[in-house]
């Protein structure tokens, strides 16, 4: 029977097996973004589409717009793990 450090460990190593995999067979590849790739399929299959709406604000720059994702997905991160912990706890404490 495997310990839970080494189920951990294996899952570890499959993570950078499969990145280190992918980056080796596909050196060129271009990783886009789904929203990128949405909307270059859009454009391509109804060039005469317009949107909905339009952004209430443009980011000034791409660093900012990275850092405001990067703050998000924390937020997120922090929210999961939070709740996660309270009912570990919570049924722990039972």
């Amino acid at each position: 029977m495997m310990t839970n450090k080494t189920s951990n460990l294996l899952l570890i190593g499959a993570m950078i097996l499969i990145v280190v995999l992918t980056l080796y067979f596909f050196p060129n590849a271009e990783f886009m973004g789904a929203d990128g790739l949405a909307e270059d399929y859009i454009t391509e299959s109804q060039p005469n589409y317009t949107p909905w709406f339009s952004n209430i604000w443009e980011p000034p720059s791409g660093e900012i717009e990275s850092l405001l994702f990067s703050l998000q997905a924390a937020i997120g991160t922090g929210i999961v793990a939070y709740v996660i912990g309270y009912y570990k706890g919570k049924k722990k404490a039972v």
